[in-house]
């Protein structure tokens, strides 16, 4: 049972029928996800500014961004983060499913991909506490200090995300994948 309403694009107006229209623009649909954050058109429309900035403009490519999500989903037992990009990092960034299996247990066998899960589970786990070292670790393997802040903007991007879809108790509506699983 959905804790929180949820929008439905029909009925809505204003500015937040034209961030709906957005959004399914973007992405085919109007997710549930954005139909909570609908309840306050500031939060969708800070949403999708921060996502559509580092999406179009971030150094980071879409296979990493997706490997990032899908750790803190996993990290944060969000099926519903899980679900979504399990799906949209299969159909949209390119991942095998052993290397969304991988990224959500914080591996890759990509030397750079694995150095950016390794910061996101410290930045995640730690709450921003990075050490020199580990952030020394990250330059070795070849981040730059741009691609360590959208690191962390994405790790915030998804706590965000994971907490409001569960607080929310949104209905899945990607092809479900577990945090048990």
């Amino acid at each position: 049972m959905k804790a929180l309403h949820v929008v439905e694009p029909e009925n809505a107006t204003g500015e937040t029928a034209a961030l709906f229209t957005t959004t399914h623009q973007a992405l085919g649909l109007v997710p549930n996800l954005a139909r909570v954050m609908a309840n306050s058109p500031a939060v969708l429309k800070g949403y999708l500014g921060l996502f559509t900035a580092l999406s179009t403009q971030g150094i980071l490519p879409a296979d990493v961004r997706e490997s990032i999500a899908l750790l803190v989903a996993q990290e944060n037992e969000s099926d519903y983060c899980l679900s979504v990009h399990a799906f949209c990092g299969t159909k949209l960034a390119g991942l095998s499913a052993a290397e969304t299996t991988r990224a959500r247990r914080g591996t890759a066998d990509d030397r750079r991909i694995a150095a950016v899960l390794d910061l996101a589970a410290v930045v995640l786990r730690d709450r921003g506490s990075v050490t020199d070292e580990q952030l020394a670790a990250a330059r070795r393997a070849g981040l730059s200090d741009g691609q360590v802040v959208e690191v962390i903007a994405h790790v915030a991007l998804n706590v965000f995300t994971n907490y409001l879809s569960s607080a929310a108790r949104l209905d899945i509506d990607w092809p479900l994948v577990r945090h048990t699983d």
